[in-house]
């Protein structure tokens, strides 16, 4: 990464043995607007204005001047540029000139170059570089075009400000001369003036967050796209994604009411695109004004043919008038309609817009989101290869539909949201001071998000990303990293993003190491192991599951790891950090998100974290390895625990390791919990008795062997996503209770209601769960069988919500209610399984538990649930339990009742008495 780009190289050769470029006097030059992959600047002034650019296209190469008077003010510059220009390897010393800029022959005498003045380009000067001014391209522009894509070198310069005045109704982006040649390569001259200065010649190519900007108001495509259009109707049951609009040329259309992007436009090179995010809403009838708009505007007078894919419908195509067949990708169209699903002829059709073809896309991209969860939507979906240099990316979320008023063209950007507007009113903010709107305050969230997907990219080759990524490490480094913590939390919207984002551009940053004196304060130095190598075998059921290593890595601490052949590009990943909750909460004890995960695509990669964590490798499900060795370069020793191999010998000196986190692995639970909770640990075996007692106890309930498939996790945070805990892989926990997890003889008296609760609902099975009425019910009954069987702690101690008053209490407030469903949950509903125990015992529910292992055919309806269940019940203890389950409002059918009917009714259970 760190290697310099062609772009880079390009620069440097073009700025050779330049310190600088005095602009000052009468010239005033436009301001240029790049787009896409290839165009970057050449000369920016303190405003962010770009004022000279070069950029390449097919196999050619263009150098843009934002005055035609540069051509001969710096004459260095131009010989520089002609040098570049002509190619690497190229024999082809003639230089065309175009008879405007005959002085630039002048200046070449004494140089290499044969300068030949032309009339006009013609169909084969045979030069190798041609040089002309702005205005006059316009009779060769499809030569010139050709030229520069058959391997031509292309210098230009002109300005387009005075040419706006006098062509106020003009389109300057696409009708102004030179921007029907330069546009194809994604340089633009604007209609605005550059403030003219001494401007120095940077080491590297010039970049600030001033020229994170929109290049055009829009308000006239807006208004011939929305003309008889009142509003967006996208109800239904098509779900679009949203369209990240990050280009300086492109534009939202219709946007929801959380300001999601379903619909947008852009204009790349001479051509336009429209990104619709659900292919069926260009069929859609209340659509069909809109569409009317979008043919012609995407056409653009053309009156060409419109090339239609096959199996898109073509209905409002028609009503709409226009041209169009069925058709494969075709140059020889005007305008290509497609679905987002395909990056088949993407760089044809690119080029095809790019030279002044139409396209319009249809299609989300949250499916592919959820078919490629190791791979991210901006860097690898197939419609984000065509759409990126565009300005346009599909993303993997969803957004709501519904009727949306279409956008006013008088307003557009100004208090609507658009990414590159955004970002440079964040900078201003940030850099300078400058006050947000309270609707831009409350559009940092979705720039948090936008900037996170845009940043995933990683397209270090793309000038455009590179002077993103700038003008982002700019905002971080002026700001710093707030300081975050339980004694600290952050709060503002501003510090959300911070929090958020620091970690983003450390990842992708060509120098992260750079960044760390503004990330980390306070990061003392750890006795490490070199070299520590980690045997691996593993036997896994369902799910992921992580491997601990006993080893940490501190803050921006990176490492490289040996991995065998036999789990490369095998689903195995390497993890870093055990606190995998993603939080989005407004008070934050820490930041969002403080792991990072790595898929083994190699034998040797480099991890590493800039909040650092523990270390795991993260095996695939149904995977089994036996005797692979993994080596670690450099890590801290964290102290860990492993029943069985750690000696006590070992742990009196392991529970010193110097890591912030430790772990304690017991037959069929793991412990991450903060050092210090442990440091005073001398005997973890007791613990490790304890908790072997309590997960036997939890399979037992089960039905399940003793050992379990995947060892249960609880790791310990100082936030998490929601409540106290909650269940899952790993179960999270918040850190103030991970004392009681490492205290037998505390747990042995007070109970762990909490922790059982949790490894509860890992139990719960959709099979015999009826939610969301039972969802925080059912997960109980391992809390009171382990507290009763296991701890010896009676069900009326275990919570005091299980004393008989409180029990009793709740029955009748139940029945006098109504026996109504909706009111069946949690408490009560656990005293329906509590009554059915106390009568029949635990063996009964075992023998339900276990019915349900090996049954097919289960209804995914909550009454059909509730019907078999009861079947179920009533067979597993040999009597009718329809009138029980009745007397709880549960919907018990005729069929039930008659299928259960020859065994003996139990006429006196608990609930008879309130009939």
């Amino acid at each position: 990464m760190n290697t310099l780009s062609h772009h880079e190289e390009a620069y440097i050769s073009i700025t050779k043995n330049l310190r600088e470029l005095d602009i000052r006097g009468s010239a005033v030059p436009s301001d240029l607007v790049l787009i896409g992959d290839h165009a970057f600047p050449l000369a920016m002034n303190t405003q962010g204005q770009v004022l000279m650019a070069a950029s390449l296209f097919g196999r050619g190469r263009i150098v843009v001047l934002g005055h035609e008077s540069y051509l001969t003010t710096f004459p260095a510059l131009v010989e520089n540029a002609l040098v570049w220009l002509r190619g690497h390897g190229s024999e082809n010393l003639r230089v065309g000139i175009h008879q405007s800029c005959k002085a630039v022959a002048d200046n070449l005498g004494r140089s290499a170059f044969q300068a030949q003045v032309l009339g006009a380009f013609g169909p084969d000067p045979g030069v190798g570089v041609y040089v002309v001014d702005a205005y006059s391209v316009a009779p060769d522009v499809k030569s010139l075009v050709e030229f520069l894509k058959g391997g031509g070198g292309l210098l230009m310069a002109g300005q387009a400000w005075s040419w706006t005045e006098q062509n106020p109704k003009k389109n300057t982006l696409q009708a102004f001369p030179g921007n029907m040649v330069s546009s194809v390569a994604g340089i633009y001259f604007s209609e605005h003036r550059g403030e003219v200065h001494h401007l120095p010649v940077y080491p590297q190519i010039p970049s600030s967050w001033l020229s994170v900007v929109i290049g055009k108001d829009f308000k006239d495509d807006l208004e011939f796209l929305l003309r008889d259009v009142s509003e967006f109707d996208i109800r239904g049951g098509q779900v679009p994604s949203e369209v990240l609009v990050h280009g300086p040329l492109s534009f939202p259309i219709g946007t929801n009411s959380d300001g999601q992007a379903f619909l947008a436009g852009a204009y790349y090179g001479q051509g336009r695109v429209i990104v619709v995010t659900h292919e069926g809403f260009m069929g859609r009838q209340e659509l069909a004004p809109f569409w009317k708009n979008a043919l012609r505007w995407l056409d653009d007078g053309r009156n060409g043919v419109f090339g239609i894919q096959p199996g898109l419908g073509d209905a409002l195509f028609s009503q709409a008038g226009v041209n169009r067949k069925k058709s494969e990708f075709s140059k020889e169209l005007s305008v290509y309609v497609c679905t987002a699903y395909s990056d088949k002829h993407a760089e044809e059709i690119q080029e095809f817009v790019a030279e002044g073809g139409g396209l319009l896309v249809g299609g989300h991209a949250w499916y592919w989101a959820q078919r490629h969860p190791n791979e991210h939507v901006m860097k690898d979906c197939p419609a984000n290869h065509v759409l990126n240099k565009m300005g346009l990316s599909l993303l993997g979320t969803t957004m709501k539909v519904g009727c949306y008023k279409a956008p006013d063209p008088d307003r557009a950007f100004k208090d609507d949201y658009h990414f590159r507007h955004m970002l440079r009113r964040l900078a201003g903010h940030m850099t300078q001071g400058e006050e947000l709107k309270a609707h831009e305050l409350a559009g940092l969230k979705k720039l948090t998000s936008h900037c996170t997907n845009y940043l995933h990219m990683k397209a270090h080759h793309c000038p455009s990303y590179t002077q993103v990524l700038s003008a982002l490490t700019e905002i971080l480094m002026k700001s710093g990293l707030p300081k975050v913590s339980e004694s600290c939390p952050v709060k503002t919207p501003q510090e959300h993003l911070l929090l958020s984002l620091w970690p983003e551009v450390y990842k992708v940053s060509p120098y992260p190491d750079a960044l760390l004196p503004y990330l980390i304060k306070d990061n003392p130095a750890m006795s490490v192991f070199y070299d520590y190598r980690i045997p691996i075998n593993v036997n896994t059921a369902a799910g992921n599951e992580w491997i601990s290593t006993g080893l940490y890595l501190s803050p921006g601490m990176k490492t490289y790891m040996a991995i065998p052949a036999p789990i490369v590009n095998k689903g195995w990943h390497v993890q870093v950090g055990c606190q995998t909750d993603r939080l989005c909460e407004e008070k934050l004890k820490r930041a969002p998100c403080v792991h990072e995960c790595f898929p083994v695509t190699s034998e040797m990669m480099q991890v590493f974290n800039m909040w650092g964590g523990l270390l795991y490798l993260v095996a695939p499900p149904k995977t089994k390895v036996e005797g692979a060795l993994v080596m670690v370069q450099v890590a801290v020793p964290a102290p860990y625990y492993k029943s069985g191999v750690t000696t006590p010998a070992e742990w009196a000196l392991m529970r010193k390791s110097p890591a912030p986190w430790a772990e304690l692995e017991f037959d069929n639970i793991i412990f991450t919990v903060p050092s210090d909770a442990i440091r005073a640990l001398e005997r973890p075996h007791d613990v490790a008795a304890l908790w072997d007692n309590i997960l036997s106890g939890i399979a037992d309930l089960s039905a399940i062997p003793h050992k379990l498939p995947r060892k249960e996790r609880f790791v310990a945070d100082v936030q998490i996503s929601h409540g106290w805990m909650h269940a899952g892989y790993p179960i999270m926990m918040c850190s103030s209770t991970a004392p009681e997890l490492v205290n037998p003889e505390s747990s042995g008296r007070k109970g762990l209601w909490g922790f059982l609760h949790e490894l509860g609902h890992n139990q719960q099975r959709f099979c015999w769960e009826f939610g969301p009425h039972t969802t925080e019910c059912t997960c109980n009954l391992w809390s009171v069988y382990v507290n009763e069987e296991v701890l010896g702690v009676p069900r009326a101690q275990a919570h005091p919500s299980l004393k008989p008053e409180h029990r009793v209490s709740r029955i009748e407030q139940y029945v006098k209610e109504g026996r109504d469903l909706q009111r069946w949950s949690v408490w009560v509903a656990l005293e329906t399984y509590l009554q059915l125990q106390e009568v029949f015992g635990w063996g009964a529910l075992k023998k339900v538990f276990a019915a349900y292992h090996d049954m097919t055919g289960v209804p995914k309806d909550n009454k059909g649930k509730m019907n078999l269940y009861t079947k179920t019940f009533s067979v597993a203890v040999e009597k009718n339990l329809c009138a029980f389950f009745k007397a709880w409002g549960w919907p018990i059918e005729g069929a039930t009742e008659e299928e259960l009917s020859k065994l003996p009714a139990w006429a006196d259970h608990p609930m008879a008495r309130y009939e």
